[in-house]
């Protein structure tokens, strides 16, 4: 049962965390290229601001970080469960996992999340969005993406292994 345990934490991991950390990572970027609607605001989606197939892109990655957020809720659950069938709820490396998990699952939802919706309604007006915006987005999303990477990293080292590994 651990193995199978293991296995679906493992498979959540890859397939609900990946998607939002590479959709974060693209956010910026994609949002900081949209072209800026000569005059100022007015525009969206009648067509006096960025191109709409551009705004879809950038709503497209905040809809897959969102989603996968919620997805994504399914790690810890298997991971608790994994972890009390191989009996090592207690263990350092475990409490160190999960307390960098939540901090990264609040990262996301206070910073993250909140600052994409922010930017998607300005562009969807028409409005400008300021460089400085998107690099403070891009500095969040790069701390969730690294907490994230530490988790895996530990998950993977895990000391006090008896695996030898």
């Amino acid at each position: 049962m651990t193995k199978f345990l293991l296995s679906l934490h493992v498979l959540a991991a890859i397939v609900a965390v990946g998607p939002v950390t590479v959709a974060a990572s693209m956010f910026p970027a994609a949002a900081r290229r949209l072209p800026v609607p000569v005059g100022g605001a007015g525009g969206g989606r009648d067509g006096g601001g960025a191109d709409a197939g551009d705004v879809r892109t950038v709503r497209l990655l905040h809809r897959i970080c969102r989603v996968y957020a919620g997805l994504g809720i399914a790690v810890p659950v298997l991971g608790f469960a994994t972890a009390a069938s191989m009996g090592v709820l207690g263990d350092a490396w475990l409490i160190t996992s999960v307390t960098l998990t939540a901090v990264a699952a609040g990262l996301l939802a206070a910073f993250v999340l909140p600052r994409q919706e922010e930017l998607l309604g300005q562009l969807a007006d028409g409005q400008p969005v300021e460089r400085a915006r998107t690099v403070r987005l891009a500095m969040f999303t790069g701390l969730f993406n690294l907490l994230w990477a530490t988790v895996t990293i530990l998950m993977i080292v895990r000391p006090g292994s008896t695996t030898g590994a």
